[in-house]
């Protein structure tokens, strides 16, 4: 639980630091869909994660 909160954290700080530099906001959004995918991806068997925190 504590990893899938840093990952939105770190997804907010990068959108509010965004609308100074254009760039990491396209970071972050690159972050979201990424983060996104992987439970779309996720492995069929097992506990389900897709990362290994």
């Amino acid at each position: 639980m504590v990893p899938l909160l840093l990952v939105l954290l770190l997804i907010l700080v990068l959108v509010g630091a965004g609308f100074a530099l254009k760039l990491l906001w396209w970071i972050a959004i690159a972050v979201l869909v990424l983060w996104l995918l992987g439970f779309v991806a996720r492995p069929k068997g097992g506990s389900g994660r897709w990362y290994r925190w």
